[in-house]
């Protein structure tokens, strides 16, 4: 790694160590109520966003184009000038003594990534990692140069979903490169508020980089309460019996599952950063913004694990009462055959008792001349007792075996 360019913020160095150990892979409304309204110590530093005289307010502004979103020169703290462009924007920071670049781009080309990895001497592996993105957070250190790769979450309201973006950071002596895919997180705010604070600012690179960890763990918030919001509504669908409810469950347990990629390496890669405080020289004030940024990914990750182990046990007792239905619905129709079944016991009994007369009446209705007791004067009386006799032996039997 070569040398800070001369006149460069030689100090600055971005706050760290080596790659943490066990760092996993990682994985969005902004509904009211994210951290019960408590803002972080580092947004309490800093003043409300306001958009720069004579440009439109960046909230309004539409959706940033891809390449170069914004790219501005800064020294003690305040912006010095604006380059159009990476070749523009190489050559200010070669001119100004004590300068530093913050170069904001959005699913940048690779010629724009090659032309930043040649002029600040970036890492191959970490450019190839920028270019291809779909990266688990994580901090790697090479040389002078910081890369650290952030998911940030949004919650959208009209879907109902958590929307996922990836940042790559690389932080030098005398320069800051952020790399986005994704709509998230809105790094214009970051910098706006930077610029409105020139004493944070003028703290260098790692202030940059600390204040961009706090934008992307503060946007998990209103995801955390968003998310809350759809489990409060998914019990109530459980216990209504709403059928489209288990993919709901399902749906959401996944978003989870990335939301805690995202969230559960934030800890290793502050770790990393603390450990760096003394070895880099990092201010006492950016090491106080660090450790509360930290308590706020402790906080956002037990709460991602809550929401994880409430869905499961929503889903088991989803599945509880699915089978309690089903069992009753069985049982009703269990009871309804039943019954299907002895009015069917009482059609045959009756039909049985009368087709024992009927056949005895058709027998001897056949009118043959020659059959027995035709010429016999008690043959009537006879065949009468009999139709009775059966019948009533059949009521008899039916009625003992509750047919009847």
């Amino acid at each position: 790694m070569p040398e800070p360019r001369a006149g460069s913020a030689g100090n600055d160095r971005p706050a760290g160590s080596e790659r943490p150990a066990g760092s996993e892979r990682a994985g969005g409304s902004a509904r009211p109520g994210g951290r019960g309204g408590r803002r972080s110590v580092w947004r309490r530093a800093l003043p409300p966003a306001q958009p720069r005289a004579g440009g439109p307010a960046q909230a309004q502004r539409p959706a940033e184009p891809a390449g170069v979103v914004e790219a501005a020169l800064y020294r003690d703290g305040v912006r010095v000038s604006s380059p159009a462009g990476l070749a523009e924007t190489f050559r200010a920071l070669r001119e100004l003594p004590a300068g530093m670049a913050w170069i904001g781009l959005a699913r940048p080309t690779d010629g724009e990534l090659h032309s930043l990895a040649a002029e600040f001497d970036l890492h191959p592996l970490a450019v190839e990692d920028a270019i291809k993105a779909h990266q688990r957070p994580k901090l790697e250190r090479y040389g002078e140069t910081l890369f650290v790769v952030l998911r940030a979450a949004r919650y959208l309201d009209a879907p109902e979903e958590v929307d996922f973006g990836e940042l790559h950071v690389f932080v030098g002596p005398d320069f800051v490169i952020t790399v986005r895919h994704g709509a998230a997180p809105d790094l214009s705010a970051v910098r706006r508020r930077m610029e409105a604070t020139p004493e944070l600012l003028r703290l260098g690179p790692e202030a940059v980089l600390y204040a961009i960890l706090d934008a992307v763990v503060d946007g998990y918030a209103p995801v955390v309460a968003g998310v809350q919001n759809d489990i409060d509504e998914i019990e109530t669908e459980v216990f209504r019996g709403d059928p489209e409810v288990s993919r709901r469950i399902y749906e959401l347990s996944r978003e989870m599952v990335e939301f805690q990629r995202a969230t559960r390496p934030l800890g290793g890669m502050l770790r990393a950063l603390t450990a760096g405080f003394a070895k880099y020289g990092t201010d006492e004030e950016l090491q106080r913004y660090l450790r509360d940024v930290a308590d706020h990914v402790t906080h956002i990750s037990e709460r991602v694990d809550t929401f994880r182990q409430a869905l499961t046990e929503i889903l088991t007792v989803n599945a509880t009462l699915v089978t309690q239905q089903q069992n009753t619905e069985m049982r009703a129709l269990a009871e309804a055959g039943f019954e299907q079944n002895e009015e069917i016991k009482k059609i045959s009994s009756w039909a049985a008792i009368l087709f024992a007369p009927t056949l005895v009446g058709t027998v001897y209705g056949m009118n043959f001349a020659h059959m027995p007791e035709l010429g016999w004067s008690f043959g009537y009386p006879f065949a009468i007792a009999a139709m009775g006799v059966v019948c009533v032996g059949l009521y008899v039997v039916f009625k003992r075996r509750d047919w009847l």
